[in-house]
């Protein structure tokens, strides 16, 4: 039987963006997951108080509804719950794209200290809904998608939890040590994936995330932050089959 997939979408978004990335997997015979994160759904402003580890449980608690351990595909913090949930849950593999960084891995940009500093101009954001910045979203995020894909892009984002935005960015703030990823109770191979031109996680930060995880790391030279959906999306997924066939999860026929 062919493992199941479960794609987890980033801050800001929705499992709508795996539309286009979800196809390759489904082609090769893998039955794909792409849930919204709770608060994410119809009603965004329920996102107010979620925190990291409430997204790492509700995935955690869906792997663990499948026949058998799922393949675990992350984007951006989707990526960090994506690893938190393989702690808690048994999967057949992790893949991360374009992954924010665990408990202990700084960013090695300068957006990414831009964004951790940034949230503070809005006051006590940790009990808001923060809205997304559609212009530094355009410009960093989805800056290699066509201009009309874009903008209907940028349109679908929605209102993020404060407080899951701080135990990510701010994660030496947080004494609780939310966003710790223990390799050792992931039994199952990993795989980061970076883009050469993402300024959100760069290349330096998702090599220490993948260090800090004992990851296979593989970059994307021409590729920016919206790897599921940006130009050469194609190749990322093929990437990604071509890696879960060589460590045993094989596609269907």
């Amino acid at each position: 039987m062919v493992a199941p997939v479960i794609m987890v979408h980033g801050a800001f978004c929705g499992g709508w963006a795996f539309d286009a990335f979800r196809g390759p997997f489904e082609r090769a015979g893998h039955a794909v997951l792409a849930p919204d994160l709770r608060g994410h759904g119809a009603d965004r402003r329920s996102v107010v108080g979620a925190s990291m580890a409430d997204y790492a449980r509700d995935i955690a608690e869906l792997i663990e509804e499948q026949a058998e351990p799922p393949v675990v595909v992350g984007h951006s913090m989707g990526g960090l719950v994506a690893a938190m949930a393989a702690g808690r849950a048994r999967t057949a593999a992790l893949i991360q794209l374009a992954p924010s960084p665990p408990w202990g891995v700084s960013g090695f940009s300068m957006e990414e200290a831009i964004s951790a500093f940034g949230l503070y101009a809005l006051g006590p954001f940790w009990l808001q809904a923060v809205d997304p910045d559609r212009t530094l979203m355009r410009r960093f995020s989805l800056d290699r998608m066509a201009p009309d894909a874009r903008q209907a892009t940028a349109a679908r984002l929605g209102p993020e939890s404060g407080r899951a935005l701080w135990e990510t960015l701010n994660w030496w703030l947080d004494p609780l040590m939310t966003t710790a990823v223990d390799r050792a109770k992931i039994a199952a191979p990993v795989l980061s994936i970076a883009g050469g031109r993402d300024v959100v996680h760069a290349p330096a930060t998702v090599t220490q995330t993948a260090t800090r995880l004992g990851a296979e790391y593989r970059l994307m030279p021409q590729m920016s932050h919206w790897l599921p959906g940006e130009t050469g999306h194609e190749e990322v997924a093929d990437l990604c089959l071509g890696w879960l066939a060589r460590v045993g999860q094989p596609a269907g026929v």
